[in-house]
């Protein structure tokens, strides 16, 4: 039998993971240099999110409160992502780059949070030489506010350069080969972390973390390493007057889709996302299930969210409208947070374990088909691409620190309530504050539904000729 050079090649694309990404004017070699700039981001949200959340509370005793606060602060300053796009669209320089010195700034940032976070760390501890007021917590969230606002500006900048290098046809898989990059750098950097620290010292802990500062800035720089052409500006065009953010973010909403797409984001992040922190202590306490257990739950939502990928790659290679795809998602939400809200009374872990698996499945779904609609917003006009993709980061981001927050606080506040007998004996249980939970999820995503209900009405008028079929490959997982 005799192959040909086209099979020969058909099969490299179908057996190498992501080569159907690169185009001419992105080779597969420069997408995965370009593509180091997530390793970075995930290495610091691992960081930041999960090894100094346990250091701080175990090792050095600071308060969980307090520790939650430092957490929370680089979530506040997600909303800054959509001026941070915007200025890297508009940004003007004699070579002509706009990308490329809000990627390197954003290193810096990220870098220099990461250098001065250890030693703040140790003072927040009270290993101090002369104790001065507060000096602790100021440093301490100065260095997680750098630190912050270095990812956000780097992910922000590097997804809209990606973006702007890709082709229509390669943008999607694109945009998902990067959120795998961030994946492996949360994946691969919990581990080594992780076991670099398991005999924990003041000076093994300045060892690492600034050893991360400096993998970023290694990172970063060969990620952003010729990424960007130089095509030099007059000066009469850096002295062009430029757009406001207020006259872009309007382009951006023009018409109200985009503004409507982004509270959709944001709603439905808050419903899938608040039961993040909950889910195991449910089956633990609630249900009597072992660690290891509970650890099943993990894999029974990334199998739902498998599948719910899988349906939604079928459904866009036929056409399917996102914006009603969006709402089936939202509805099978609202069954999973039922059938664990029941699984407690009746005290069913199989009840429990489909539960958890709709509830990747539905958010999964979800994400996207709002994604695949994020990804038509315009990329003209004053609106550029920088912008769109930052306020959908900036809607997600927020939305899901801010979830995890309140679904913790809620149960915590509502079984307070319930345990002393103020609701009377049947309230009585640690179940209350949980079910409290997810009943407040499922009225969210009923508000999301209600919000989407105009996207959908707006999408029947566009008529069969101007609509494109979608092709979903691995491509479109959101960021």
């Amino acid at each position: 039998m005799i192959v040909t050079r086209s099979q020969v090649k058909n099969l490299g694309t179908r057996l190498l993971p992501f080569s159907d990404a690169a185009s001419d004017d992105l080779p597969l070699g420069q997408l995965l240099r370009l593509a180091l700039f997530q390793i970075s981001v995930g290495m610091a949200g691992v960081m930041l999110l999960g090894t100094l959340n346990r250091v701080m509370i175990v090792e050095l005793s600071v308060p969980a409160t307090l520790v939650a606060i430092m957490v929370a602060l680089p979530v506040l300053i997600a909303p800054f992502r959509a001026l941070l796009g915007f200025k890297s669209d508009n940004y003007r320089s004699a070579i002509g780059w706009k990308r490329i010195p809000y990627l390197w700034f954003g290193t810096l940032w990220q870098f220099g949070g990461l250098a001065v976070m250890p030693a703040c760390l140790l003072v927040l501890g009270g290993d101090v030489t002369h104790d001065i007021p507060f000096a602790g917590e100021v440093l301490a969230a100065l260095a997680f506010i750098m630190t912050g606002f270095g990812m956000h500006m780097t992910q922000t900048a590097g997804l809209a350069l990606a973006a702007d290098r890709a082709t229509d046809e390669t943008r999607p898989r694109v945009v998902a080969l990067l959120y795998v990059m961030f994946l492996i750098g949360m994946g691969v950097s919990a581990i080594v972390i992780g076991w670099l620290l398991r005999d924990f010292s003041g000076v093994l802990l300045i060892s690492v973390i600034q050893g991360c500062a400096v993998v970023t800035v290694v990172l970063n720089v060969i990620a952003l390493w010729k990424q960007e052409r130089v095509r030099p500006m007059s000066k009469e065009e850096r002295d062009a007057p430029q757009p406001s953010f207020k006259d872009a973010w309007n382009d951006l909403t023009h018409g109200g889709t985009a503004g409507r797409l982004l509270a959709v984001v944001f709603l439905g992040t808050m419903a899938f996302n608040m039961q993040d922190v909950l889910l195991e202590p449910y089956g633990g306490e609630i249900l009597g299930l072992s660690v290891s257990a509970t650890t099943l739950l993990t894999a029974t939502w990334a199998a739902g969210a498998l599948a719910g990928f899988a349906l939604a790659a079928r459904v866009l290679s036929n056409g399917g409208n996102t914006y009603r795809m969006a709402s089936v998602g939202l509805l099978a939400g609202v069954v999973a947070f039922s059938t664990v809200i029941f699984s407690g009374p009746m005290n069913s872990t199989v009840l429990f374990f489909t539960g958890a698996g709709l509830i990747g499945f539905g958010g999964g779904y979800f994400a996207i088909s709002t994604l695949t609609a994020a990804m038509t917003l315009p990329a003209d006009g004053l609106a550029g691409r920088g912008l769109a993709l930052g306020a959908w980061g900036a809607a997600q981001a927020t939305a899901a620190g801010l979830s995890t927050l309140i679904g913790g606080a809620t149960r915590d506040s509502f079984n307070m309530i319930a345990m002393s007998g103020a609701w009377g004996d049947a309230l009585q249980t640690p179940t209350t504050g949980y079910s409290v939970v997810y009943h407040i999820e499922i009225a969210l995503l009923f508000a999301t539904l209600i919000v989407l209900g105009r996207l959908i009405n707006q999408s029947r008028r566009i008529t069969a000729s101007t609509r494109k079929t979608t092709g979903l490959g691995l491509a479109d997982f959101p960021t």
